[in-house]
C-alpha cells in the first residue's frame, strides 16, 4: 500500500507522483533537511517546534497528513514550483549517488503534477 499524488480532474491518465509511506516520509525528511530544519522536531512528526517558526514555500506539502487533510490548492502548488525547481537545479551534479537521483526523480515527477495541477487549476489530491 502506498500514497499517490494526483491531480483532481478526474481523468486517470493525469500524471502523478507516488510512494510508499515509508519513501514518502523520507522524501519529505529529505525535503525538509534541504529547506534547513529537521522534520522530526516539527509539531506533528513527533517534536515540539511550531510550523510558524520556518519559513519555507514547501511546507503546505511537508506538513500534510499523508492521506487525508485538505487538497492543495493550485495556488499552493504554484508556490511550491519555484523552489522545488530551484531544488532539482542545485542537485542535477549529485546524481552519482543512486539515493540522490531517486530523489532527484521524485521530485521531477512532482514537478511535473504540480505544473499540470496549476495549467489545469485543479487541487492536488493525496491518496
Amino acid at each position: 500500500m502506498g500514497l499517490m499524488l494526483f491531480p483532481g480532474d478526474d481523468d486517470v491518465a493525469s500524471p502523478d507522483v507516488s510512494w510508499s509511506y515509508t519513501g514518502f516520509g523520507t522524501f519529505r525528511k529529505w525535503l525538509a533537511q534541504a529547506e534547513g530544519f529537521t522534520l522530526s522536531e516539527m509539531n506533528g512528526f513527533g517534536g515540539e517546534r511550531q510550523w510558524r517558526s520556518v519559513s519555507t514555500t514547501l511546507a503546505p506539502l511537508l506538513n500534510h497528513p499523508d492521506d487525508d487533510g485538505p487538497d492543495l490548492t493550485p495556488a499552493q502548488c504554484a508556490t511550491m514550483l519555484p523552489r522545488l525547481e530551484a531544488s532539482l537545479d542545485q542537485r542535477q551534479s549529485d546524481d552519482s549517488d543512486p539515493v540522490m537521483r531517486r530523489r532527484i526523480e521524485d521530485v521531477r515527477q512532482l514537478i511535473t503534477v504540480l505544473r499540470f495541477c496549476v495549467d489545469k487549476d485543479v487541487e492536488l489530491i493525496f491518496g
